[in-house]
């Protein structure tokens, strides 16, 4: 029997170096020892276990939510190569009876490159006979507490096969989330915000971002996350010595105040913090760490963009601006930080004051 004693993880192609670190470390915390496999604009990172045991232990003993570079984990039996062009089903179909299991739903991937974008149409052919064959077998069972089954094609002729819960993993598919933000969106980076706002913000924490709440936009020009904001009702100062878009004002929603990113302060506090401004990450933690910390605004949506090397240890540094000056101040927190889809050299950072907190 193949035993999947070893975790895929999806990242940004380009960023396998920085994901294969993280898993690596997070790991070793657990007490898990492995190696990993990661080339460089391949899109995935493969950690290697002893046994699956250590595997399970990893998924469900660390949040994935919490890792930051990758998109989705699944944990994997070996790799089925050499696949053949007229018959890729009968390998993966008898890989998957092996595990014996049933399954909530399949997913058939693989990996956000270029190159592999015209995989995809295979995928989708591919996943209608597989799922066919597991229903002819009783082992897809819809709506059921089951873990998924994921084939990732890495190559034409190989994929690797696993399964993970969905309570632990990113619900969607490929790990990249579906955000349309609409044609009058004043500039492609409204994206980010969205995408942020779909996965920092679940359900439970809806209640902390809703009409009539008050935020500023620093670096705002030319208003595509102002513009997000004044979508859902919020009320936005946006800050920035350059001109806003007209969508962006159309909404009568937003101010627009000249003045410079890091010399403005709010002369009431505000609901929420947002920045996308191009800027050393250093700078910009230390920035929104002083806002939080003297109560300019309660909580912050903000990016990092990340230097060229030492990216992981770029973001890590910045944590610790964040911690050392909230702690001064006995401020309770959370804070989420994620490469999303829609970030490239940056990552997303979601920074909230505990309730308890005042």
């Amino acid at each position: 029997m193949s035993q999947m004693n070893a975790l895929l993880l999806y990242c940004r192609a380009g960023f396998e170096k920085e994901c294969a670190a993280e898993i690596m470390a997070n790991a070793a915390e657990l007490g898990v020892n492995g190696y990993v496999k990661a080339t460089e604009g391949a899109a995935w990172v493969l950690f290697q276990g002893q046994t699956a045991e250590e595997i399970e232990l990893i998924t469900s003993h660390l949040l994935f939510y919490k890792q930051i570079f990758a998109r989705q984990w699944i944990r994997v039996a070996p790799l089925l190569e050499n696949l053949p062009e007229g018959d890729r089903l009968s390998a993966v179909r008898d890989l998957i009876a092996e595990f014996g299991q049933r399954y909530s739903e399949v997913w058939v991937e693989t990996p956000d490159t270029d190159a592999s974008k015209t995989r995809l149409g295979f995928c989708r052919r591919f996943t209608k006979p597989l799922t066919a064959a597991l229903q002819k077998k009783h082992q897809l069972v819809p709506e059921s507490h089951s873990p998924r089954l994921h084939v990732c094609f890495i190559a034409d002729d190989a994929a690797f096969v696993g399964v993970i819960e969905p309570e632990v993993s990113s619900p969607w598919f490929m790990g990249i989330p579906r955000v349309r933000v609409g044609k009058d969106a004043p500039s492609r980076s409204a994206g980010k915000l969205a995408e942020a706002l779909m996965v920092m913000l679940p359900e439970d924490r809806a209640n902390e971002l809703k009409a009539g709440m008050r935020a500023v936009d620093l670096g705002a020009a030319p208003g595509g996350w102002s513009w997000v904001l004044a979508q859902r009702g919020i009320r936005v100062t946006a800050v920035d010595n350059g001109p806003m878009a007209a969508t962006a004002m159309a909404t009568e929603m937003i101010e627009h105040v000249r003045s410079d990113g890091f010399s403005y302060r709010p002369h009431h506090p505000v609901n929420w913090l947002i920045c996308d401004m191009v800027e050393s990450p250093s700078r910009i933690a230390q920035l929104v760490a002083e806002w939080i910390a003297r109560g300019h605004a309660r909580h912050a949506i903000f990016n990092l963009k990340l230097p060229m090397k030492k990216r992981l240890e770029e973001v890590r540094r910045c944590e610790a601006i964040i911690e050392a000056r909230l702690e001064r101040e006995d401020i309770g927190y959370t804070i989420e930080i994620k490469q999303l889809y829609h970030d490239r050299e940056e990552v997303t950072v979601c920074l909230m004051r505990n309730k308890a907190t005042r």
